[in-house]
């Protein structure tokens, strides 16, 4: 029982995870803006662990 929920998570943030990113930006200006923010947040976080 517990797989089955483990897979419909997983499931579930798979489709769910690139629909959020994708929705949040309408043009490749956008996705490019959304993206350097991705990066600038991983570094701040790799930066605070290091």
């Amino acid at each position: 029982m517990m797989i089955s929920v483990l897979k419909r998570m997983s499931l579930l943030v798979l489709l769910a995870g690139p629909l959020a990113f994708l929705s949040g930006c309408n043009t490749m200006e956008g996705l490019g803006q959304d993206t350097q923010e991705l990066g600038e947040s991983i570094e701040g976080e790799a930066q605070e662990h290091d």
